[in-house]
């Protein structure tokens, strides 16, 4: 007698065997003869049930395309030695689609069999579908090094560029990928250890001058000691990973949500949809589904995968590349909400009124089906009456009545009064080569500002249910800025002309309405940029003290756990206060909640540096071509040693130092912040505009030397020089009183 085959063992033969699907073709593969068809049926009818079949006529398959990346086995070169793949998890209609491997110079080389992770790009008008591009080997994980290339008479040694590294390394003669003495190389370990007793490595990558722009941000990762290969355990682990079906969830892909992210976005965790709310006692109201990959269903506490994760804290962003926290078959692929495909998520439904005030939320476990992907500028450009023909069927079903919801929250947003910086958020340019191309301020849309409503909406309701259930978690803190802080900062704006409101407490509306004051003026940056410096930084803890900037009682990352630790912790919670399964909040991470917070807010912190590192580094790699060059700028820091300006073409710092503000003494005021020239009595002060020209920029440090032209639209004056026996301290003296009495006569002219 037969035995029926687990469900595991028929997903497994309709993944190989994506031509023989009708229910015959199965029974035939596991010898299931007479009777034994009506149990064979019925566990078919159970995969259905749980969303990992769906019938299509006599055949079981799933209906959706290929992923974006997906796990490939390398057939034989055709005719033309042309390298096609299969696809180890098609589950669509019709025949698999044929997928040609596109290899890069610097891939290892692929043969017949070989099994691959790859990333697929979609083309039409060819002999096939789908273009794959390496990733990597299925089973493979090497070591990689990044160093300087020593060249030898036969190949030669890589010096790595790790601090306190002095570990090298061996490459062979055919090996060294072409690279160049002193060039910056990625290698790859090669095999066991060569003649001399050195590891022996392969080089897959020039990137040239360690000082070019392609360097940079690899520069960054291994001086800040961000965590960039992934264990074998991790990637194997990952690589073992099947999509969830609809066991124990509720079915959400009806609803047509939509995830709307920038156009070069690799991954999508959010996907949202809002309708009218057709309650009676809700007139006006609105309803709101924001649906979040489900990273835990993956991602099991004490897992390989759990502690990578944990260890890196957060995914960190470059301008040419992503350090992830978790692997491309889980970041890429199975916990991105892709069009078109079953994911499973972690759901809230929320209930606001007409003037945008939360009234009820309900969180599920789900699986979603996103509608389609779109970017910001698309669903913009669709709303202002040029939608695209992706767009334009979505106008009036789905993307209107998300900017309905959105118009109701605005409202309840301008009475809650959050924090309303506006400060230009810069966006690099970098081209195939590495180098970058331009850099220009990034536009900030209606639909970048309804995303972010939508997902505060959803971190409140997060925080708000686990309070409630009395479940620890992560809350997100922003502390009140502290007293001197704020008196720093009302000194500033008073110099400015405006006024901070004093003795009182501290609220946001107080700074949005010196914020409001400076809008449109000279000091409209001044007074952003003083405010954002008040601030505290904000930070993760078990303990809830609030969040000043939102204005909020309690917050708690909830929306991006493929690319946060801290929002994984809250799924967990969520998992184990609902009893959604075995996986939720354990009492051993329970119990070690203090030192995960303080964990993950280091490595923000350490992932924020190395992305302001790079951006400096790129910026004075872009305008080391313009060593000469005039700019217009904007004082944007005073210190000891002299002045920083801000260039308004680009956002880039630069320092003005002592030497290159004049030919004369100048006194260093902390009180005031301001430099004052004693013999011109030259006053430099934070917010200033100046005219510069750019003396040095060095890429390898990203610093940028500049010389003082022009202040307030009148030429520098130049002091007469230091004279013999002149003394510093009557100099200091006499700076101080100079800077007095300017500073005397500019608050008079100011009333």
């Amino acid at each position: 007698m037969s035995k029926i085959p687990s469900k595991d063992q028929i997903l497994a033969w309709i993944s190989d065997n994506p031509g023989q699907t009708a229910k015959r073709d199965i029974a035939r593969a596991f010898g299931i003869k007479g009777a034994e068809r009506i149990d064979l049926k019925r566990v078919l009818k159970e995969l259905e049930a749980e969303g990992h079949l769906e019938k299509r006529k006599k055949t079981y398959r799933d209906p959706d395309k290929l992923p974006p990346v997906s796990v490939l086995q390398v057939l034989p070169p055709d005719d033309l030695g042309d390298l096609f793949c299969r696809p180890l998890e098609w589950h669509g209609e019709g025949p698999e689609p044929r997928v040609l491997f596109s290899a890069r110079a610097t891939d290892p080389a692929i043969g017949e069999g070989d099994r691959i992770l790859a990333r697929l790009q979609e083309v039409t008008g060819e002999d096939h579908q789908y273009i794959a591009r390496l990733i990597r080997r299925i089973g493979t994980n090497p070591k990689k090094i990044l160093g300087i290339f020593r060249k030898a008479t036969e190949g030669g040694r890589i010096l790595p560029i790790d601090k306190g590294s002095d570990k090298e390394w061996s490459v062979a003669a055919d090996a060294t990928h072409g690279a160049k003495d002193g060039e910056l190389v990625e290698a790859e370990q090669a095999g066991p250890k060569g003649r001399m007793g050195l590891q022996r490595a392969r080089i897959i990558e020039r990137l040239g001058d360690p000082g070019a722009p392609k360097a940079v941000s690899l520069i960054a990762i291994h001086e800040h000691g961000i965590p960039d290969d992934f264990p074998d355990a991790v990637i194997e682990e990952a690589d073992r990973a099947k999509p969830a079906g609809l066991a124990g969830r509720e079915d959400l892909r009806d609803i047509p949500l939509l995830t709307i992210d920038p156009v070069d976005a690799r991954d999508r965790d959010d996907a949202c949809h809002a309708h009218p709310d057709e309650d009676p006692k809700n007139p006006g109201g609105h309803v709101i589904w924001i649906a979040i990959a489900d990273v835990a269903h993956y991602v099991r506490p004490g897992s390989a995968l759990d502690r990578e994760a944990r260890k890196r804290g957060n995914s960190t962003y470059f301008p040419d590349r992503v350090v992830p926290m978790l692997p491309d078959r889980l970041s890429g692929d199975l916990c991105s909400l892709h069009e078109n495909v079953p994911r499973a998520c972690m759901a809230v439904r929320m209930v606001i009124d007409a003037e945008g005030n939360k009234i009820g939320h309900t969180f599920v476990r789900g699986l979603m089906r996103s509608v389609a992907s779109l970017n910001y500028q698309e669903v913009q450009s669709g709303m202002d009456g040029h939608p695209t023909d992706k767009v334009a069927p979505l106008i009036e079903p789905v993307i209107k009545p998300l900017f309905a919801a959105y118009a109701a929250l605005k409202a309840a947003r301008q009475r809650r009064q959050p924090l309303d910086l506006d400060l230009p958020e810069r966006q690099i340019i970098i081209n195939d080569a590495g180098k970058v191309e331009s850099v220009r301020f990034k536009d900030r849309l209606e639909a970048h500002k309804l995303i972010e409503e939508f997902m505060v909406l959803a971190n409140v309701a997060a925080a708000e249910d686990l309070i409630r259930l009395k479940t620890p978690l992560l809350f997100r803190v922003h502390e009140e800025p502290n007293a001197d802080k704020i008196a720093a900062l009302r000194e500033t704006a008073q110099a400015s002309g405006f006024n901070l409101a004093k003795g009182q407490v501290l609220q946001t509306r107080h700074l949005n309405s010196l914020l409001a004051a400076a809008e449109g003026t000279e000091f409209d940056e001044l007074i952003n940029m003083s405010t954002l410096r008040a601030m505290t930084q904000a930070y993760y803890s078990p303990q809830n003290f609030g969040h000043f900037g939102l204005a909020l009682k309690a917050y708690a990352h909830f929306t991006s756990p493929i690319r946060r630790y801290s929002d994984l912790i809250v799924h967990r919670a969520l998992i184990a206060a609902y009893g959604w399964g075995k996986y939720g909040l354990s009492p051993e991470e329970i119990e070690r909640l203090e030192d995960t917070a303080k964990h993950i807010s280091d490595t923000e912190r350490r992932s924020m540096v190395a992305e302001r590192d790079t951006t400096d580094r790129y910026l004075a790699a872009y305008l080391s071509e313009r060593v000469g060059d005039e700019f217009t700028g904007r004082v944007s820091g005073i210190a000891r040693f002299g002045a920083f300006v801000k260039l308004d073409e680009t956002g880039a710092d630069g320092l003005l130092p002592m030497r290159a503000l004049g030919r004369e003494y100048f006194h260093y005021d902390a009180d005031s912040q301001t430099l004052m020239g004693a013999d011109t009595g030259t006053l430099i002060g934070i917010g200033q505009r100046v005219v510069v020209k750019l003396a040095e920029a060095v890429p390898v440090t990203g610093g940028m030397t500049l010389e003082l032209l022009e202040i307030e639209g009148a030429p520098v004056k130049r002091g007469p020089g230091h004279r013999r026996g002149a003394s510093p301290r009557r100099k200091a003296g006499q700076a101080r009183a100079k800077s007095a009495k300017v500073k005397k006569k500019l608050q008079r002219k100011r009333r």
